[in-house]
């Protein structure tokens, strides 16, 4: 939680996660949340593909969530 608007955008650029949320709950971490689907799996890794790898397997989308103090219950 923070007012420094700066200081949240480098906390933002700064961290390598595939979501950084600003100011809300880390509840918001979820597929359906993200607009990207039901979860099928839980995987703690940031990176989900194995074998023979191509460009799309070696980068991640970041999201950035901005809140005002909300919570998901």
């Amino acid at each position: 939680m923070t007012t420094d608007y700066a200081r949240a955008r480098r906390f933002v650029r700064e961290v390598d996660a595939s979501l950084v949320i600003v100011n809300t709950s880390t509840r918001f971490n979820a597929g359906g949340e993200l607009g990207l689907g039901a979860e099928i799996g839980i995987s703690t890794s940031k990176l989900h593909a194995y074998g023979p790898m191509g460009i799309r397997e070696l980068t991640t989308t970041k999201f950035v969530a901005w809140g005002n103090g909300q919570i998901r219950t």
